[in-house]
């Protein structure tokens, strides 16, 4: 995709510049090769141009033809790309044809492929459909004499300003006609659709390198142009799906989307979708939104950045309603009725206190577990002391400041965060951590602290930010049930299930779930899903799972 900054120019002169002195060598090789065969490439091309502009002339097309060798490390690329020699690449320079409209774009196609046949699957009509950045042009590669190849690039002026020097240069420029209709106003809002969109990012980024990322993945990505059922195309990166399709269209649509059809065939939502597909999104309004498993095969920054921005509303929706009902049970507890003590002279000064922006954002700051309850009422009640003279008021303060009885501050997965109450906590299902497995904390984002086992894959990547880590343990008091998968490997045989299902109701183990496949070996692969309460239950799992005849490999997934 080209670059619609005004840049691309200089990008040409800077790539070739740092080429020259990056990889010398390659360099010297290359340039030393095309000089080889400058003189007869120059001969070959001032022949073509010299056909092309006589038979424009005859079609009255008026158009300007010019010739440009293409840019060295653009070849180098290419070379390396698609590992071919130099000799392999025959399209080392290209012609632009420069027209006055649109129909007489289509003329001169017509007239360059009756003087050379078109090679078949090289033609792209980018005026039909531009690029998202608006960059259009017509591209084709035709088969010269001995049958060697170019290519041919077709486009108005007011095209050729656009993709030369950037949309800011085009905002006092309109096409006179297409197809002999004048262009609405519109044109302009078009032409900067690409460049809202960006900015639209970069306001749901909060990390400018992130940005930057987004930004660069977009701007060089290929694409595919799929089409709605009602044939609007869609411009996609290569290898998006019908998420990124659906986001595209609008955020409820990817919110609510339960299902697709792909050329009017139900398919998997994940379906690489190919240019030419014509894809219908199907939604429900009982849709429990977005998964985050999308996240894994959505292409575009769009969509990826919608799905996100919907988990955090909905995760701070959820520690808002967490927030309130703690503050509203530290409320009963002192024995001052809610409404005496939420009013706006008491809540003022405790928001601007801890600069909150609003009630919502302090209630879901004590539902993350930032900040206490404590705290928010003890500052609440400095200012409900200043109006009202019940002499048990000091007494609620101090009562506040005690630590209540509590055996310590565990969350409901049994873990006990070292120096914050009240946290958000969720075992990681990457590696599923047991009681008894050593465990460490990693804060997220906006969804409190997710506990890994120290030797779960994803630790090694997250250990750098040693900032965001923090002490975790297991409760030894705490009595609950955890979710753990095991994968058991065996030599097929009649009652194989059946004997494993038997050895699984010997242990204190809930079963939950069973999955099983056969391989052309006829090796069984059996994945459970059970509940247990810690380390040692699963390992007796594991023992007993291990006496089934023909079982020779059971493990607990990571």
């Amino acid at each position: 995709m080209q670059i619609d900054f005004g840049v691309y120019s200089i990008k040409w002169e800077l790539e070739d510049l740092a080429f020259k002195y990056l990889y010398p060598e390659e360099y010297r090789e290359l340039v030393e090769g095309i000089n080889r065969k400058r003189e007869e490439r120059l001969k070959f091309i001032e022949k073509i141009i010299g056909d092309i502009r006589v038979e424009l002339k005859k079609q009255h097309i008026d158009a300007e033809v010019t010739g440009r060798a293409k840019h060295l490390y653009s070849i180098y690329r290419k070379m390396q790309r698609d590992n071919k020699t130099l000799d392999q690449i025959y399209d080392l320079f290209a012609l632009r044809i420069l027209v006055n409209s649109v129909k007489d774009c289509y003329a001169a196609l017509g007239v360059v492929h009756e003087l050379y046949s078109p090679m078949p699957g090289r033609f792209k009509d980018y005026i039909a459909v531009p690029k998202p950045n608006m960059y259009q042009s017509i591209h084709t590669t035709l088969l010269g004499e001995k049958g060697t190849p170019f290519e041919v690039q077709i486009r108005t002026w007011d095209m050729h300003r656009v993709a030369e020097f950037g949309i800011a240069a085009h905002w006092a420029y309109k096409e006179a006609s297409y197809f002999g209709k004048k262009q609405s106003i519109k044109v302009e809002d078009d032409k900067l659709a690409w460049l809202r969109e960006t900015l639209e990012w970069q306001k749901d980024m909060q990390d400018p390198q992130e940005f930057l990322e987004t930004l660069k993945t977009e701007l060089f990505e290929d694409e595919v142009y799929v089409f709605t059922p009602k044939g609007l195309i869609k411009v996609l990166p290569r290898g998006a799906t019908s998420i990124d399709f659906a986001y595209s269209i609008h955020a409820e649509i990817g919110h609510h989307m339960t299902g697709c059809k792909i050329n009017s065939k139900m398919m998997p939502i994940i379906t690489p979708l190919k240019t030419g597909d014509i894809v219908e999104i199907i939604t429900s309004d009982n849709s429990k939104g977005p998964s985050r498993d999308w996240l894994k095969f959505v292409k575009s920054s769009s969509a990826k950045n919608k799905i996100l921005s919907w988990f955090k509303k909905a995760e701070k929706s959820e520690n808002i309603e967490k927030g309130k009902d703690l503050i509203e049970k530290e409320i009963k507890r002192i024995g001052i009725p809610y409404v005496d003590l939420f009013k706006n002279e008491y809540i003022d000064p405790m928001l601007d206190r801890y600069k909150y922006k609003n009630l919502e954002e302090m209630y879901a700051s004590v539902g993350f577990g930032a900040i206490s309850p404590v705290k928010i009422i003890a500052r609440m009640l400095i200012e409900y002391r200043k109006e009202h003279n019940e002499e048990n008021i000091e007494e609620k303060i101090q009562e506040l400041s005690k630590s209540r009885p509590r055996k310590q501050n565990v969350s409901n997965s049994g873990i006990v965060v070292k120096g914050i109450d009240n946290c958000l906590v969720k075992l990681s299902k990457c590696c599923n951590p047991l009681p008894g497995d050593e465990i460490i904390g990693y804060i997220t984002k906006g969804r409190g602290v997710s506990v890994h086992r120290k030797d779960c894959v994803n630790v090694k990547d997250l250990i750098s930010e040693e900032n965001r880590m923090i002490d975790v343990e297991w409760y030894d008091e705490q009595k609950a049930s955890y979710s753990a998968d095991i994968e058991i490997y065996s030599n097929d045989r009649s009652g194989l299930l059946a004997d494993i299902l038997k050895e699984i109701g010997t242990t204190k183990a809930k079963l939950m779930g069973v999955n099983t496949k056969t391989t052309k070996e006829r090796i069984a692969i059996i994945n459970i899903s059970v509940e247990i309460e810690n380390l040692d239950e699963m390992n007796n799992l594991i023992k007993a799972i291990r006496k089934v005849e023909s079982v020779y490999e059971v493990t607990r997934k990571k």
